[in-house]
């Protein structure tokens, strides 16, 4: 789809879509993004900020995330290090106020960045703040366009995620105004979700199941408290932290 195409879709508030590229595409229109990364990237922000600290996503896990990490004064991620910081969310509630981290992720920091590099406002919502972070953009500038992550196959192609489907039906629900069809139909999800178990769901999906292997059961239960955060993360300046009680992030 060409700018001049999205130019014309200017009759909904709120829209939907998936990755990097819908990112993009999404950028030219909306004033505001909400990327939704809910196992883990997003909820880790959540865990970090909620603690008063400072989160730099970083699109690489490579030998420059170190060294961006040391030009901004913070700790970078490290999932071999359990006394370190990572993508955990729980190593993350050890932080404390003020304290800085670099937190790479192909999907999460990557769209985040994409959103940030176009211009448009960054917000960060999982399963935790989502209704925090509706009720604050609920006063902002429309449209509004909310990104589901994803994750990534062997390949590196997209592979659209039920967490992040959740997630982003999670916000979009509480949004105000117009939807486009896609973001119904994830609202939609979302509502028929609430007649089941959040938290089953999100250990039998695949992401799910992968960490639970890999021993971060506890993240996944975190990342599947509903409602249970007031804290709404704000990309300014490359760096998320917390909104406090602004009421327009454009």
């Amino acid at each position: 789809m060409t700018a001049a195409d999205w130019d014309k879709r200017d009759d909904f508030d709120v829209r939907f879509e998936w990755g990097a590229a819908g990112t993009v595409a999404l950028a030219l229109q909306a004033r505001v993004m909400v990327v939704v990364d809910v196992l883990r990237f997003t909820t880790a922000v959540e865990a970090a900020v909620s603690r008063g600290a400072i989160v730099y996503p970083y699109r690489w896990r490579d030998r420059s995330a170190a060294a961006f990490a040391s030009s901004v004064g913070a700790v970078l991620a490290d999932e071999s290090d359990p006394s370190r910081p990572s993508l955990s969310p729980s190593s993350l509630c050890r932080l404390g106020a003020g304290e800085a981290v670099v937190l790479p992720s192909p999907n999460g920091s990557t769209c985040a960045a994409l959103a940030d590099e176009a211009g448009t406002a960054v917000v960060a919502s999982c399963l935790r703040n989502a209704s925090a972070v509706a009720g604050w953009l609920n006063n902002s500038a429309r449209p509004v366009g909310v990104i589901a992550c994803g994750e990534r196959r062997p390949d590196g192609s997209l592979r659209p995620c039920l967490e992040d489907l959740l997630g982003a039906g999670a916000v979009i629900s509480r949004l105000r105004g117009s939807r486009s069809p896609e973001a119904d139909s994830a609202a939609a999800v979302w509502e028929a979700a609430l007649d089941h178990d959040v938290t089953t769901k999100l250990r039998e999906c695949e992401s799910g199941r992968e960490l639970q292997a890999k021993g971060h059961g506890d993240d996944v239960a975190y990342a599947g408290e509903v409602g249970t955060s007031t804290v709404v993360p704000v990309l300014m300046g490359g760096r998320f932290t917390c909104a406090g009680e602004a009421s327009d992030p454009t």
